[in-house]
């Protein structure tokens, strides 16, 4: 049996600084931590209960590449802010048949990514 004490989700991105500013400056996603030097620098963001890190440098975007599912307070706060950053939303806000409300929107190297805002009334929410 594994005992999994961390996780992240690694990305080796075709230009990094072009993700850097996506993950760091558009998404607004804070530094975890850095290391290396140079344009090829690793960095890691906060991402909720986990991390993604930016390391190295592809040749290519992968394909499919990954999906990452980012849940948020707000998908209608959200929409605005990244519309009003310049970012291209993909699908708009909408209530999924399963009951979430999810966005998505693509990465520099076209990543999907879904934001996704649990409502109040949703099992995923806590119940005491």
């Amino acid at each position: 049996m594994v005992h999994v004490l961390s996780s992240r989700t690694l990305l080796r991105p075709v230009d990094p600084e072009r993700s850097r500013t996506f993950y760091g400056r558009t998404l607004g996603l804070g530094i975890y931590r850095e290391f290396g030097t140079g344009p090829e620098r690793g960095t890691v963001y906060f991402l909720g209960g986990g991390f993604l890190e930016l390391s190295g440098r592809a040749d290519r975007a992968p394909s499919p590449g990954i999906r990452l599912w980012l849940q948020v307070a707000d998908v209608a706060a959200a929409h605005g802010e990244l519309r009003a950053g310049g970012v291209e939303v993909v699908r708009e806000p909408r209530q999924e048949p399963w009951g979430l409300i999810e966005m998505w929107i693509k990465d520099p190297d076209g990543n999907d990514i879904v934001l996704v805002e649990v409502p109040a009334d949703h099992p995923l929410r806590y119940r005491p």
